[in-house]
């Protein structure tokens, strides 16, 4: 789905749905309340009080890496999107299809050994028995399973909390103040250009980051480019490869998640003509070997304001 421009701007749509936002809140807050299984191993959780992308995954694969650069053996859990495979799935890159087991988790296993299942607990319970010491969980913030993990409430800078509503007035899964009242520290990705470092509580840490260009993506500098994204936000990736200095000769952006057709491919290669034809990696995880090679995938990283906070708060989340 593309979020409506009402959970950005306000208007009359706010006012006819907000009656509906207590039923939000006590559907999260039930859920919550059932509690969830104590893992042996350390968990950290990212997750965010938001529908939509705010850079969950980024960070679990940022995180991902720097715990494996530790020594211990890290494993990713995560519920997938649209995966047609059943229970828990240990997600295998060679094998396994987005169409199979989501896009998202098919990144996270090219780093480290990822789980993938609507039952976060069983997932948990199956990176354990495999001999993972430390559990990384892409989102999961109002799931119980990660009742007793060390959340982190990750923030996109440019979007915020939006218009600061509970589903389905606002983007909004439960107030700002209760998601962060279970996390140990908020992540604000990107430039805080709605305010939102002040909706949050005074004592709770919060570092700071911003995405920068990966090598792949700083490589298109200069170059003739047709960029497109099936995501939350595409107009962000295609004003990171303007702001690098690449030539954006058309853009086309499609819906999160999207299953891309052969047609549109073909549509995508004849604008692109001697262009380079550009995707992120996400976007790529969803097509088949054969379109992947024909397609330059440019992605992000992060660049973190201290890095010696950021090391400060993974040996507490680990102790």
């Amino acid at each position: 789905m593309r979020p409506p421009r009402f959970w950005r701007e306000g208007g009359w749509p706010v006012a006819l749905l907000a009656p509906l936002e207590p039923l939000t809140a006590w559907l999260t807050a039930r859920r919550l309340a059932r509690g969830g299984w104590r893992p042996p191993v350390p968990v950290i959780c990212c997750g965010n009080a938001t529908v939509g992308g705010a850079g969950k995954t980024t960070l679990a694969l940022d995180l991902g890496a720097r715990l494996l650069a530790r020594g211990p053996r890290v494993g990713f859990v995560t519920r997938g999107y649209r995966g047609s495979l059943p229970g828990v799935v240990r997600v295998d890159v060679a094998r396994n299809t987005a169409a199979e087991v989501g896009d998202e988790p098919l990144l996270l296993a090219a780093v480290a050994p990822t789980w993938r299942g609507a039952d976060r607990e069983a997932a948990m319970r199956a990176a354990v028995a495999a001999g993972v010491q430390v559990i990384v969980a892409d989102d999961g913030l109002q799931n119980p399973a990660f009742a007793h993990a060390a959340r982190l409430l990750v923030v996109d800078g440019e979007s915020g909390f939006g218009n600061g509503h509970l589903l389905p007035a606002g983007p909004l899964r439960e107030r700002v103040a209760n998601a962060a009242s279970r996390c140990v520290a908020a992540v604000l990705i990107g430039e805080d250009g709605t305010g939102a470092a002040s909706a949050l509580p005074s004592a709770l840490q919060v570092l700071r980051a911003r995405l920068v260009p990966d090598m792949a993506a700083r490589a298109l500098a200069g170059r003739r480019v047709v960029a497109f994204a099936g995501l939350a936000r595409p107009d962000k990736f295609f004003g990171m490869l303007r702001h690098l200095g690449a030539d954006l000769v058309a853009t086309k952006d499609f819906a999160d998640h999207h299953d891309f057709t052969t047609v549109e491919l073909d549509t995508l290669v004849s604008m692109a003509g001697d262009a380079v034809l550009v995707t992120t990696p996400k976007d790529a995880a969803r097509l088949a070997p054969a379109w992947r090679a024909r397609v330059h995938v440019a992605g992000v990283d992060l660049a973190w304001e201290d890095e010696a906070a950021l090391a400060a708060l993974l040996d507490r989340m680990l102790a």
